[in-house]
């Protein structure tokens, strides 16, 4: 049997529920991490995903911002729900996915924008930025005897055809140099596959955000590749497909991220 699993900037769960439930319903992922869900664990409405099959469900929330949570159609235990230079603000959880015969460590990520100046002298939201992923090298692909994915809202665009212009967003955050620089040596010395670019390598442009701010998105195409999905080395010989659903950009009043599925034999 085939396995799937999704990672989606929802950009408020509560408001953008339904359209959760519409991608559910059309591609029916195994697991499904979502991130920015902006409301407390007793806010989020885990039934109404539960009434499509998603009965099992991991939760790290709290009021208005950030918050992340993971929907599973297999019995899941939830392993941790780690705090980040000493902030508990509601950026990660960790869960163990039971595949019957395999388990499967499934890492749900929302790491910190960044605002909107690249440097850490008169910018602190930069600065935390860095420290964070910079304490995402305690989490290793081989941490744990079973596979691991990592997924998330990761908010920064790593390579030279991640973005629509390189040249032009090199001093614009999510693809400065030292965020790029610092994110790629954590995968690396974390031994993580990027599964996106082994599925689709540079020079292909990929895109998962397209911002609010433009007036018409799909023309301009002015897009970043602010989210992944990463995994123990070996489980990319089982991957079949990576899908970037840009349809989903264009619904009513939808986030201004896309999901992103990762389909294994």
């Amino acid at each position: 049997m085939p396995f799937t699993i999704s990672t989606w900037n929802i950009n408020s769960v509560r408001l953008r529920k339904d359209l959760v439930a519409k991608y559910l319903e059309m591609r029916q992922p195994d697991v499904l991490c979502l991130q920015e869900i902006k409301c407390r664990e007793e806010e989020y409405p885990g039934e109404h995903f539960a009434a499509l099959g998603y009965t099992h469900q991991a939760v790290h929330g709290q009021k208005g911002y950030h918050g992340v949570a993971t929907l599973s159609r297999h019995p899941l235990t939830i392993v941790e729900r780690r705090k980040f230079c000493e902030i508990d603000d509601a950026r990660h959880v960790s869960v163990d996915v039971d595949l019957g015969k395999k388990k499967l460590r499934v890492h749900n990520f929302y790491v910190p924008a960044g605002g909107d100046e690249p440097d850490v002298k008169i910018n602190p939201k930069f600065a935390h930025k860095l420290k964070f992923v910079d304490e995402m090298n305690k989490i290793t692909a081989d941490a744990v005897a079973h596979p691991s994915i990592l997924v998330g809202d990761l908010n920064i665009a790593p390579l030279e055809h991640d973005v629509w212009s390189h040249k032009q967003l090199l001093n614009v955050v999510s693809h400065t140099p030292i965020e790029t620089t610092s994110f790629e040596a954590m995968r690396k010395s974390g031994k993580w596959q990027d599964l996106m670019r082994l599925h689709t390598p540079e020079p292909d442009k990929l895109y998962t955000w397209w911002s609010y701010r433009a007036a018409d998105w799909a023309a301009s195409n002015r897009g970043r590749r602010l989210d992944h999905i990463w995994a123990t080395p070996g489980l990319e010989k089982g991957l079949k497909e990576i899908e970037i659903l840009r349809e989903a950009r264009g619904w009513e009043r939808t986030s201004d991220h896309v999901p992103v599925l990762a389909i294994f034999e």
